[in-house]
């Protein structure tokens, strides 16, 4: 009789663990493309104020920051018990 197979998917854990980890690299992405969307605000003749864009680049500042920092702690949580398939780590 062969041997049973290990299972194709993953822990939640782990699995929850790396698609954080995959959020937290498209971070920047959606940070540069959160600070260029001002640019295409207007028609061309009205332009809008430089106090709203100013507001608006310190809200999505703020809101990247909340992000990174929530992301952090998800992975850092459950970073302190070992891997059983990995060894030494």
């Amino acid at each position: 009789m062969s041997e049973p197979r290990p299972p194709t998917f993953l822990e939640r854990r782990n699995y929850r663990r790396r698609r954080a980890g995959d959020a937290a690299r498209l971070l920047p992405v959606l940070g540069l493309f959160v600070f260029i969307l001002p640019l295409f605000w207007g028609d061309g003749r009205d332009r809008p104020l430089t106090s709203e864009v100013g507001l608006y680049l310190f809200a999505a500042w703020g809101v990247l920051v909340l992000i990174a920092a929530w992301l952090s702690r998800r992975l850092m949580r459950g970073r302190d018990t070992p891997d059983p398939k990995r060894p030494g780590m």
